[in-house]
């Protein structure tokens, strides 16, 4: 199995806690039903040192690493990236780890 860890900054128009609430809705509603996921986690900052660095975390599971590279360029991931949350986005960092 494989982690992917995702952790995105939002741009300081959007870094509050309305903001962070519906992106990681919106991210629980959307990343889901892209193939090729097998589990997704979304979660925000628990203090403020950690809401000073980042806003958004996504921890999504795969089978393989080989099962990461379509899933990010399915068109719903697409869509999810380029259409709503470039406009939010300041930065995205990700990793992927073997669980």
């Amino acid at each position: 199995m494989i982690e992917r860890i995702v952790l995105i900054k939002l741009h300081d128009e959007h870094a509050n806690d309305a903001t962070r609430a519906e992106v990681a809705e919106y991210s629980r509603q959307v990343l889901p039903s892209i193939p090729g996921l097998k589990n997704v986690a979304v979660g925000l900052p628990a203090d403020e040192q950690s809401a000073a660095s980042w806003d958004i975390e996504i921890l999504a599971h795969f089978d393989s690493v080989d099962d990461i590279a379509p899933y990010l360029a399915h068109p719903d991931h697409r869509a999810y990236v380029d259409d709503y949350l470039q406009p939010k986005m300041a930065c995205i960092k990700a990793w992927n780890f073997t669980r």
